[in-house]
């Protein structure tokens, strides 16, 4: 890609205040959704099974009319497939330049062969959040365990 668009992403909690923010690359965009490229950044962290290095190269994808983000998670910068670590989060805001995400707890992480776990239900349950975003929250979840039981986009499992 020719002058590869940077998008600064903005990880907001359920109250929107910032959390933290990185910078990745855009490599798509849809009328509703966005996908970049980004590197983990951060110390390694073991979650749900699956650790997160730095360095480790992330394709993630942002949705504006879904209550989830979806990250593929790769072992280093050219490295294979770890699995997925999905977000329950309200549906993104795209601006010029930036993406705003509040994630509201909830993850599922998904390994390379097809097995799931949720993590952080407690912090979940314990967010001061409206009725209905919590019950579109477990429906995102809902789906998202759906997608991974059966295998479809964009879990796709070898063989």
């Amino acid at each position: 890609m020719q002058n590869p668009e940077a998008i600064t992403v903005h990880k907001l909690d359920h109250q929107g205040s910032e959390l933290w923010r990185y910078e990745g690359t855009l490599m798509q965009r849809t009328p509703s959704s966005l996908t970049l490229e980004a590197s983990f950044d951060r110390e390694s962290e073991a979650i749900g099974g699956m650790t997160l290095r730095r360095g480790d190269r992330f394709v993630e994808t942002f949705f504006t009319d879904r209550w989830y983000n979806i990250f593929a998670v790769h072992d280093g910068l050219d490295g294979p497939l770890k699995g997925w670590y999905c977000n329950i989060a309200r549906p993104a805001r795209i601006e010029p330049g930036h993406l705003f995400a509040e994630d509201l707890a909830l993850d599922l992480i998904v390994d390379r062969l097809g097995g799931w776990v949720v993590v952080d239900q407690d912090e979940f349950d314990a967010l001061e959040i409206p009725k209905e975003d919590r019950e579109r929250a477990r429906q995102a979840l809902e789906e998202l365990q759906h997608l991974a039981a059966s295998g479809e986009e964009p879990f796709t499992f070898p063989g």
